[in-house]
């Protein structure tokens, strides 16, 4: 078992609270591949395939299922069992006609949100900062570690854009401003869903926070980087029974 605990894998009692999977099934898993996503905030394909949904029941048959091109992450079929799924990707499984969306419930876990044929054509991508590159062309640089180049620059940071599935184009472009509805990605609040009622600006080093509103009209405090836009007047996706 020794030539277990390497970069592969990961002894479950040491895994992120955010992984939906029990510490004392197994003595170890298989952490995601270091890239797109931060390993705290991302699953493995194969801890999702095998452990999450179910669909096979051991190591072996999940790489199989995985392998043959069966499991498709924002519309395109991923065959490294190690790939990291992390929030806002789509999973699809085409023989099954199944969609998920990579969400977070109120306990910060990560949580695959049963979704529709039609909202699997889409996904939401943070703006994290924007780049200069040759020829003058600018570059966004978003959540999931992806880049997309732009021809005319509308975008600011903290910005949401929906991407075609698997294209990806941008489709629509959700303003970090006030009233926008978003979802909160950290902190006590994790989870949570509310408007932006006002942004404080902190001229010294500390971090911006925001008052967000929720339904019943409640407010909170949380940190700009934690809120994610996920709609102008109401969400764009679908999140029924996500905290459930």
């Amino acid at each position: 078992m020794a030539k277990m605990g390497s970069r592969k894998h990961l002894k479950r009692f040491k895994a992120p609270k955010s992984w939906p999977i029990h510490p004392k099934e197994d003595t170890w898993t298989v952490k995601p591949a270091p890239g797109s996503h931060a390993i705290e905030d991302s699953l493995s394909l194969l801890v999702i395939v095998r452990d999450v949904l179910g669909l096979a029941d051991n190591s072996r048959e999940a790489k199989r299922i995985i392998n043959n091109g069966d499991i498709l992450i924002d519309g395109k079929a991923k065959k490294d069992y190690k790939f990291p799924v992390g929030f806002m990707d789509i999973l699809s499984i085409p023989k099954t006609g199944d969609n998920y969306r990579l969400l977070l419930d109120t306990k910060g876990r990560l949580n695959l949100h049963p979704i529709t044929e039609d909202d699997a054509k889409f996904k939401l991508a943070k703006i994290i900062n924007k780049s200069t590159i040759k020829g003058g062309i600018t570059q966004l640089n978003l959540h999931d570690g992806r880049n997309v180049l732009v021809d005319e620059d509308n975008f600011a940071g903290q910005d949401v854009i929906a991407l075609g599935v698997p294209e990806q184009d941008i489709n629509e472009n959700y303003k970090f401003e006030d009233g926008a509805v978003v979802f909160v990605t950290g902190g006590k609040h994790i989870g949570e869903i509310g408007k932006v009622k006002e942004v404080i600006v902190d001229e010294s080093s500390k971090p911006n926070t925001v008052i967000i509103e929720k339904a019943n009209n409640d407010t909170f405090l949380t940190l700009k980087e934690y809120a994610f836009v996920i709609g102008k007047d109401e969400p764009v996706i679908d999140l029924m029974e996500v905290n459930q």
